[in-house]
């Protein structure tokens, strides 16, 4: 195996979206250990229901993450929240983002669809 020079690297590119750090190859075309990780479930354990404002110019965006769930499912399970708070939301690196504050709504959902969640931050 040879060793790759340090101006072998990429850096930064626009056309190739996120870099896999291990591979070195855009998120797509990944084939380390890492992309295959995202298809299989996460281990399951408490899900944490929290809320950030830190780089969103003080609005609040409540976050869901530790579930279990595959790339797909997790899409689906966001889209029935957003539509449950009747908010904007997307899911990032396995975290659903949800725009505004609706940690307690959220959290009784949660518990109704079997989801052991705990509220985090404070």
């Amino acid at each position: 195996m040879s060793r790759r020079s340090p101006q072998d690297r990429v850096v930064y590119s626009s056309d190739g979206g996120r870099v896999c750090p291990a591979c070195a190859q855009p998120q797509s075309r990944c084939r380390c250990a890492r992309s295959t990780d995202r298809e299989t479930p996460r281990p399951s354990g408490n899900v944490r229901v929290g809320r950030a404002s830190k780089g969103r110019k003080g609005k609040p965006v409540t976050t869901v993450s530790g579930l279990p769930l595959r790339d797909n499912e997790l899409a689906e399970l966001a889209s029935e929240l957003k539509r449950l708070c009747g908010s904007g939301g997307t899911v990032r690196e396995g975290t659903i983002e949800i725009q505004g504050e609706h940690r307690d709504k959220l959290l009784e959902e949660l518990a109704k669809r079997g989801f052991r969640a705990k509220r985090s931050g404070g």
